[in-house]
């Protein structure tokens, strides 16, 4: 089953807390991701919303089958 996602692009830099050091933004929109079923679907709703959207296409995955064994040569 082929899932579309929509996610935002950060509209402002990463900074680092000065006390934790942890690293964030006040930009909420970076943090939704939107799921389709097609990729019209999510086109659809890019363009309804006067969202500018770029497609780009999924990596093949590659699985690196290793025994546990083989931790040990």
């Amino acid at each position: 089953m082929d899932e579309w996602v929509l996610e935002f692009e950060q509209s402002e830099a990463r900074m680092a807390d000065p006390l934790m050091g942890w690293t964030g933004s006040g930009d909420t929109q970076a943090q939704v991701v939107l799921s389709f079923e097609s990729k019209d679907a999510a086109r659809a709703y890019a363009e309804k919303h006067g969202i500018a959207a770029r497609v780009h296409a999924t990596p093949p995955k590659t699985l690196k089958l290793q025994a546990y064994a083989d931790n040990f040569r």
